[in-house]
């Protein structure tokens, strides 16, 4: 695996505001959005980071995702992946959660009831753990002396959704994806993932500084 993956939620957008599930809607970003990404991008070239200039950049092809790491200063060489999609919210697509409780599903708990013709929780975990499979084979570096795989010294940049990057984690933690419930992530905010003692921790979560 890298050395560190760096998560960031795309900015603002209207129902991120309103507090729209926003799965496979491709709604653009606010004016407040791309003001988000550019102060994370004005953070991310000083130090200690310096423009991450040898980091893989991963982006979400919605172009909410896109635009966010664009004008944070990746636009030269992100490159879009469809496992970093959001999850497909199916018929309750654009609806709040207390809409959905209210009209629909009294009690209604994503991580526990899922969503009706939209994508169970198991296969948005399916998409990460292939994403984390693919960054660990693509970040390995064989040690020359023998067959062992060490951590690259080289970050990953992951620009993406609130509730696939909460995915990720849990599962980048060993945890069942339902745990991502415990994870709260805002927009344009900067996480890191990385390693202690041989074992994946977080080093840094839901970091708003730069906002």
């Amino acid at each position: 695996m890298p050395m560190r993956l760096l998560l960031v939620r795309h900015g603002e957008t209207a129902w991120s505001r309103g507090g729209q599930h926003t799965g496979r809607t491709d709604v653009p970003l606010t004016e407040e959005g791309r003001d988000m990404a550019r102060r994370l991008g004005d953070r991310l070239k000083r130090a200690p980071w310096d423009g991450l200039q040898d980091a893989l950049v991963r982006v979400s092809p919605l172009s909410r995702a896109r635009e966010t790491a664009e004008l944070a200063g990746f636009g030269d060489r992100l490159r879009t992946d469809d496992r970093l999609l959001e999850w497909d919210y199916g018929r309750y697509e654009g609806l709040t959660g207390p809409q959905i409780r209210a009209e629909h599903q009294p009690g209604w708990l994503i991580w526990r009831d899922g969503v009706p013709d939209g994508e169970a929780l198991a296969d948005v975990s399916g998409r990460v753990d292939d994403f984390l499979a693919w960054a660990d084979a693509e970040a390995g570096v064989p040690d020359p002396d023998t067959t062992v795989m060490h951590p690259a010294d080289r970050d990953l940049v992951v620009v993406a959704h609130g509730h696939l990057l909460r995915i990720l984690t849990a599962r980048w933690l060993g945890l069942p994806p339902a745990f991502a419930q415990r994870l709260k992530l805002g927009p344009a905010t900067l996480s890191v993932l990385t390693w202690e003692y041989g074992a994946r921790a977080v080093e840094r979560w839901n970091d708003s500084a730069h906002l």
